[in-house]
Formats: C-alpha cells, sequence, structure tokens
C-alpha cells in the first residue's frame, strides 16, 4: 500500500469550488471531520495537501522542505505581492532581502509608526464631531495610508490619501476575490507599481531627497548579493509590501472595536491602566478574527513525514485561520479570551496570523511588531480617547468572503473627545 493511501483523501473531484463556498472553514472543515492534522485534496486540476496545527507549522516552515518560489498563483502576485516579490523567493537571496525589511522595522520604528498613528487618531476626533456618522474601517484605511507613506518619506499630498488607501486595500481585497473585487486590485496593482517607481526613479535621479534610514531610501539604495541595484519596478513592488501591510491593519483595528463593544468587560480594564492588558487583548484579536485563512509552498524535495509522502513540486497549503483554532492548542478557541495570552509561551509556530517561524530566517512576516503596535494605540485612542455611541448596524462577517470584515465596517455616531 502506497503510503499516501493511509491519510485522508477527499473524495471530491476537484475541491476548488468547496474552497470558494467555504472560505476560512474549508481546511478546517476537513481536519475536523477526518480527525487527522492533513489530507489530501484537489484544486484546480492539482494534488494539494492541506495540512493544520503546530507540528505542521513547525515542518511547512522548513526551508530545507519547502519553498516558496512557484507557490504563490499568478492571480495573487498580480494583486496582493506583486511580481517576483520577496514572498516568492527562497534560499540566500531571500534572507539578504528580508534582513533589508526587517532592518526598517525595529522595535524603536514600530513605536514610531505607532507614535504617529496615535497623532493621526488625535487630529481626526475635530472632523469626526461634525459628522452623524463615520465609519471606522474607511476612517483607519486614510489614517494607516497617511501614516505608512509619512513614515516610509513617500510624499504624498491630502487630495491623494483616499484614492491611495482604496488602491492599496484592494490589492489586498482581490486576493480571495472573483469578478469585480479581483479585477478592482488588478487595476489599482500597476497604478501604484507607477506611481511608486516615479518616486524611487525621483530619488536616485537626486531630483527628490530621501532621508537615509527610510523605506523609501533604503529600498531605493538597496543592493541585491551580486551588487546590482533593483530596476525601479522591482523596487517599487518591495516598497508596496512595506507600505500595503501597514493599511492592511484597518482589519485587525475593525475587528478590535467589534470586541471592544462586544466584550465591555474587556474595555473596563483597558479603561483601568493596565498596560499589560493591551498587548492580551490585541493578541487575542489577532487569533481569534480571520485574517489570512492559509498560505501555500512547495516541496522542495522529496520526504515523508506524518506517514505522508511528500513529492517535490507538490503544493501544500497550512491552515492559518484553523491552527489559531485549534483545540489541540487553544482552550476553548472559540471563546474570546485575551486572558489566555498570560499563559502563552510564545511559540513560533502555534499562533500564526501573520505566519510562523521565525521573521529573520523564514517567511513570517517582518511587521508583525508593527501590527501589535498600531493596534495597541489604536485601542488606547478608541477606549481612552473618545467616546462614542454605536448605532444599529450589522456587525457580522461572513467566513466564506475571504479576506473578511465586519459587515458595516464599525459606524460610530455622536463622537466626542474626552476631557
Amino acid at each position: 500500500m502506497a503510503l499516501n493511501e493511509h491519510i485522508p483523501h477527499d473524495k471530491s473531484l476537484d475541491n476548488s469550488i468547496a474552497l470558494m463556498r467555504e472560505g476560512y472553514l474549508f481546511i478546517k472543515n476537513r481536519i475536523d471531520h477526518y480527525q487527522s492534522n492533513l489530507f489530501e485534496a484537489r484544486l484546480l486540476g492539482q494534488r494539494v495537501i492541506c495540512m493544520s496545527g503546530e507540528e505542521a507549522a513547525k515542518v511547512f516552515y522548513d526551508s530545507e522542505r519547502f519553498q516558496r518560489n512557484g507557490a504563490a498563483p499568478k492571480r495573487v502576485q498580480k494583486t496582493l505581492f506583486g511580481e517576483n516579490a520577496i514572498q516568492t523567493m527562497d534560499g540566500e537571496i531571500h534572507i539578504h532581502r528580508k534582513l533589508l525589511f526587517i532592518s526598517l522595522m525595529t522595535p524603536p520604528q514600530q513605536q514610531h509608526v505607532a507614535d504617529l498613528v496615535r497623532d493621526q487618531w488625535l487630529a481626526s476626533i475635530s472632523k469626526w464631531e461634525g459628522s452623524q456618522e463615520i465609519i471606522l474601517f474607511d476612517e483607519a484605511l486614510e489614517v494607516l495610508c497617511k501614516v505608512a507613506c509619512k513614515w516610509a518619506g513617500v510624499p504624498l499630498t491630502d487630495s491623494e490619501v483616499k484614492e491611495r488607501a482604496e488602491d492599496f486595500y484592494a490589492m489586498v481585497d482581490a486576493f480571495g476575490g472573483l469578478g469585480p473585487r479581483h479585477w478592482k486590485g488588478r487595476r489599482a496593482r500597476p497604478k501604484v507599481e507607477d506611481w511608486i517607481s516615479s518616486v524611487i526613479e525621483e530619488v536616485r535621479a537626486g531630483r527628490l531627497e530621501a532621508k537615509k534610514g527610510t523605506a523609501l531610501y533604503e529600498i531605493a539604495a538597496y543592493r541585491q548579493p551580486d551588487g546590482s541595484q533593483l530596476n525601479s519596478q522591482m523596487a517599487a513592488v518591495e516598497l508596496i509590501n512595506v507600505l500595503r501591510p501597514i493599511v492592511a491593519i484597518a482589519t485587525f483595528i475593525t475587528f478590535a472595536a467589534k470586541a471592544l463593544h462586544e466584550y465591555p468587560a474587556c474595555r473596563e480594564k483597558l479603561q483601568n491602566g493596565d498596560v499589560s492588558y493591551f498587548d492580551l487583548f490585541v493578541q487575542e484579536v489577532r487569533r481569534y478574527y480571520p485574517f489570512g485563512p492559509f498560505l501555500g509552498a512547495r516541496a522542495g524535495k522529496d520526504f515523508i513525514w506524518n506517514n505522508c509522502e511528500f513529492k517535490e513540486g507538490m503544493l501544500v497549503l497550512l491552515d492559518m485561520y484553523g491552527t489559531n483554532h485549534d483545540d489541540r492548542i487553544w482552550d476553548h478557541p472559540n471563546v474570546f479570551r485575551p486572558e489566555r495570552f498570560e499563559e502563552w509561551e510564545g511559540s513560533l509556530f502555534d499562533f500564526i496570523p501573520q505566519g510562523g517561524g521565525d521573521p529573520a530566517k523564514g517567511h513570517r512576516c517582518p511587521g508583525e511588531g508593527i501590527t501589535i503596535e498600531v493596534m495597541k494605540a489604536s485601542v488606547d485612542f478608541l477606549v481612552n480617547k473618545i467616546e462614542f455611541d454605536v448605532p444599529e448596524q450589522d456587525l457580522g462577517y461572513s467566513l466564506v468572503r475571504m479576506p473578511t470584515l465586519p459587515e458595516s465596517g464599525f459606524k460610530m455616531s455622536n463622537v466626542k473627545r474626552k476631557s
């Protein structure tokens, strides 16, 4: 009997339609059904191994066994990542470029971004006080777009902010979408790349001054291991991979507002000045609510793990959402309980809202620290700097739609500055 006959095989001829129908729960539903941490399926005609859990994540982030080149579909590269971006690289060239990203996102830089976000939120209050109703998600996109560009050194006028923010998010929203959503992201990608390419060229020509240490300067000046510069289009792709994820934090901020509204005991603890509770709350928002559904890689060689034969080139999907809701890891995973993170030991593989493993050596998002600090600053603003009403609205979200968001975007009315 062949090895893979011992593992569950989903019986459908092709699971592509089931994936679109089940979204975030596609892998988890089958992991639960088969009582196995992996199974084999077919997607778009190819054999795929889907897996979930801490041990699966450890294997998935073993660079000796898996590679990213060839894993991201072109439809994702043409919207979310950009073609031939860092997410598609392996080996020494990946590590070299990853160190560039990590150098931009040190703890002092994380705090700098959070301070800029705090300032922008405070500056928004006077406008909000004169508005009948505001939608937090829309406001967060613009605040984060302004901050990302200011921090990175990218010129951005007030008249451009709304359009640029919408384009950044359209690239994110397109990865799981079909039809209009996908094509909106496909149109946004070249538009943003052209804009950022022209900024890179202006810096290289000496017509625009970029401050040393900013993302704009460092990416424009970056040299590859062979000593060559990235061409302006590739440099733009990587600078967008710094800017776009910051704008995407708007999703987490909106879910955080939903949690504050629905779990008033958490709000009270955050109002009582317990700084450590901000970390617990933010981490639980990132665990509990859906962000990325799964990640893809290809087996770099033939190997056997867990009685399953992985053949070189085979596509493998790691379930992010399911791992963050795995009852082998998390006690009552479908309960929102920030206190659980008091006991968390900081594993690189059991909590993977933005990927797993060591960000310096692997493919975990290097901007995770920025996400956490921006969320903490935003939660503090919502709890301690303003007061507001939450009108009747639909705060539900779909686990079929990828990526997802509270339906209403979180509406707020009667916003006032706290004295």
